[in-house]
């Protein structure tokens, strides 16, 4: 089975799960930014959750099927279109050889998913489809998509009309409460510096990419001090440490970068808080202009968060069964 790609969309990539395990020599984990929507393209085909989907950064691609296959679109708001009929979002639906699934304007969210029964079948590479681009590998070629380009698909048989209930289908307000753990370095703000971090709303820029999200709206003050040796002069900078995936630097204290799943994996800017793993899809699915708050809990919340996340999870996947 075999998959055409007539037009690209933006940034259109295989992607899947990721593949966490080798931050510490510098490949960080990629994968999908946004998880569950991803898992759900998959479960709704009847797929693995760990298989190969195609995401795309708010405008779909155009793509032409050369054999039958049952597919699942998730993810961003936007017009789905078979044959320039609408399809379902969220929805399994069968295509014909021949068919063309194409997309309109994006209307919320940022990320597109599709899913496609037995999968996005490009090589592994570290245990993973997911492509990296700064790396040049995983995905197809190691690179995004491309018109021209034939994606192999799977074997597999998934169910049409299978369909998630609505209380599972996430929501992409434009305006963001997004819950941080604070720290490493947030004892570096002056209390002023603090408050408008976590007090005060931030709007998203477009520079929002698979590496990271770029905020703007508010400046942050440092306490002054003399820099140690190894850390560069501005106010901002550490002496080199490894950042995790949902870090907020915040580069001469102006904007505010959250780190997604593509980012370095470490570097010498402080790292005031970091983004809890359960709002990471959020985060992935803010368009710009979204208005985020920085809210801060405990550990132990984050990690309640992270239950109630893999919980919902669980569900999608037993709705689609």
């Amino acid at each position: 089975m075999a998959i055409e790609v007539l037009e690209p969309g933006l940034a259109t990539s295989v992607q899947d799960r990721g593949r966490p395990g080798y931050y510490n020599v510098g490949v960080p984990p990629s994968g999908a930014l946004d998880l569950y929507a991803a898992a759900a393209a998959n479960a709704l085909v009847g797929n693995d959750v760990t298989a190969g989907v195609l995401e795309s950064a708010y405008m779909g691609p155009k793509l032409r099927f050369r054999d039958a296959a049952v597919v699942a679109v998730t993810g961003a708001v936007v017009p789905v279109l078979l044959n320039g009929q609408e399809a379902p979002r969220w929805e399994s639906f069968e295509v014909r050889a021949g068919d063309e699934l194409s997309f309109g304007i994006l209307q919320a969210g940022a990320r597109i998913y599709i899913g496609v029964s037995g999968g996005i079948d490009v090589p592994l590479v570290l245990g993973s489809r997911s492509l990296y681009a700064l790396g040049a590998f995983g995905g197809f070629e190691g690179r995004p998509m491309q018109a021209g380009d034939v994606l192999p698909v799977g074997a597999g048989q998934g169910r049409v009309g299978v369909r998630l209930p609505e209380g599972l289908i996430p929501d992409y307000p434009k305006e963001l409460a997004v819950r941080v753990v604070l720290g490493l370095y947030d004892y570096r703000l002056t209390d002023e510096g603090m408050s408008s971090l976590i007090d005060r709303p931030w709007k998203l820029s477009p520079v929002a990419d698979r590496i990271g999200f770029r905020y703007s709206g508010n400046t942050l003050k440092w306490r002054e001090r003399k820099q140690p040796f190894g850390a560069g002069s501005d106010p901002s900078n550490i002496t080199d440490a490894g950042y995790p995936v949902g870090s907020i630097q915040v580069p001469g204290g102006v904007e505010p970068i959250i780190l997604h799943r593509d980012a370095v994996s470490g570097g010498g800017y402080a790292m005031v808080g970091t983004v809890i793993s359960a709002d990471m899809d959020v985060v992935g699915q803010s368009a710009p202009g979204t208005m985020t708050r920085f809210t801060p809990v405990t550990l132990d919340q984050a990690l309640e968060a992270r239950a109630v996340y893999r919980a919902r999870e669980r569900d999608m996947i037993a709705a689609t069964s």
